[in-house]
């Protein structure tokens, strides 16, 4: 309740007697005292003790701090949502980039010529007649091309699957050839056979002499069923006829 506070005061009036009977005479002053008591009532103060403050600050304090502190880990969690997102996009796109270069590795199209096939950057023949190795690459060099030098073991794995499937069961004719030096295994551009990754059949080369004294100075491919681990390669007399893989580049 409001607190009241009573004021006391006191009034006095001072009057002077006249004369009314024409007399000369005076007479002392007449005084008058008057009381006047008055309640003034206190207005309740507005201002809240220091501990109410507080404790009406406080609470609005943490609230602000908690909302802070919410919407910075609201950003990190976008942000974080967002980063893994790009990264995911990126890594899909390169598999989907890997995947198209495996696919056109092997696509046939119109820059090669027509009966040719097309694998990475070589367009590639398979002959249907047969002849000696020295007449199978003087046909490949008529059409622009030579007898197939292999270079990998991807494009070994790409010819070893068509071979498979075009043995009749004769097998194919490739570039390489120890005819200079014996055991000396070149490629028709004159290039070395690279020892890290040759694909001879088991227990080959062994130039065998039994229906030729030169021996076996020439390469064919293929094996029927498939090959183990690609290796079809055989040393061969030059002399038989056996059909062909030429090659050129697209």
């Amino acid at each position: 309740m409001p607190e009241a506070e009573v004021v006391y005061s006191d009034v006095k009036f001072k009057r002077d007697k006249g004369n009314t009977h024409g007399s000369a005479s005076s007479s002392a002053p007449h005084e008058t005292t008057c009381s006047e008591v008055r309640i003034v009532k206190k207005q309740p103060s507005t201002e809240l003790p220091d501990t109410q403050q507080q404790s009406e600050s406080g609470p609005r304090c943490r609230v602000t701090s908690e909302r802070a502190a919410v919407f910075v880990l609201s950003v990190l969690l976008a942000a974080s949502l967002i980063a893994l997102a790009l990264t995911l996009y990126k890594n899909n796109q390169t598999e989907e980039s890997r995947a198209v270069e495996k696919n056109l590795k092997g696509y046939s199209c119109t820059t090669c010529p027509v009966g040719w096939e097309r694998y990475g950057g070589k367009c590639y023949y398979f002959s249907t007649n047969k002849a000696t190795w020295t007449r199978s690459r003087d046909e490949c060099r008529c059409q622009g091309g030579d007898l197939v030098k292999i270079e990998s073991r991807e494009e070994q794995e790409f010819l070893e699957q068509k071979v498979r499937v075009k043995m009749t069961p004769d097998k194919f004719w490739i570039g390489l050839t120890d005819s200079e030096t014996e055991d000396t295994w070149l490629w028709t551009d004159g290039s070395a056979l690279n020892s890290s990754f040759p694909f001879w059949s088991k227990g080959e080369p062994n130039n065998a002499k039994g229906r030729n004294p030169d021996g076996e100075d020439c390469v064919k491919m293929g094996k029927r069923g498939g090959a183990t681990d690609l290796k079809c390669w055989i040393d061969q007399s030059c002399e038989d006829p056996y059909r062909s893989i030429c090659e050129k580049p697209v």
